[in-house]
């Protein structure tokens, strides 16, 4: 699984660098979303629109808030891409709400919020590589079983490596404070993908 990394990485992007630019709307993605979920718990209106007013989500049910924070860090625009982020921060967004059970979505700690971020990371990296490389790999495999098992591999393989950048980089200095976000997880991708790249020498 490691060499199919380095060559997804190293043949399928041209290495870890170009990887890196190209998975810069992730990083992006991953600013707004740190922003919206900081302006929820500041109380503000979000830049990213009426969507996240605080005041109108009040008594909203944790789904409904999922799908505005959705809705608002990554609206509907037609593509492959788009969609994939959606999934994403849905999956990330459920993920914190199984690590912390009683968070509020409204209003998240710092570290709800820094984990939420890692993990949509993770999440939109994997989605990317499923929409590449997923159904080579479910052809490829003696059986639907082995398929999603393998599948299932390499989404906790990718999660394992982000999140080990991302412990990286804190252990460094390098927080995902207010405005500093979306440059964090560039860097954070770059070390992931340098990682996968690493297996294919």
């Amino acid at each position: 699984m490691r060499r199919g990394f380095g060559h997804y990485v190293r043949t399928g992007y041209g290495g870890a660098g170009t990887a890196a630019r190209r998975m810069g709307g992730t990083a992006a993605t991953a600013g707004a979303l740190g922003g919206a979920l900081s302006s929820l718990a500041a109380g503000q209106n979000s830049s990213q629109g009426a969507t996240l007013d605080p005041s109108v989500l009040a008594g909203s049910s944790a789904s409904e808030v999922m799908d505005a924070v959705v809705d608002a860090v990554r609206p509907v625009d037609g593509t492959q891409d788009a969609e994939a982020s959606r999934v994403a921060i849905r999956n990330a967004l459920s993920e914190l709400l199984t690590r912390f059970p009683n968070a509020d979505l409204l209003n998240l700690s710092p570290e709800q919020r820094e984990f939420a971020v890692e993990s949509y990371t993770a999440h939109d990296v994997f989605n990317r590589f499923d929409l590449d490389v997923g159904q080579t790999i479910r052809e490829k495999a003696p059986s639907a079983t082995t398929a999603l098992s393998r599948l299932r591999q390499a989404r906790e393989y990718v999660k394992e490596t982000v999140a080990a950048s991302f412990r990286k980089l804190k252990a460094a200095g390098q927080t995902l404070t207010a405005g500093r976000i979306t440059q964090v997880v560039k860097q954070a991708l770059r070390d992931t993908f340098d990682v996968f790249e690493g297996y294919a020498e």
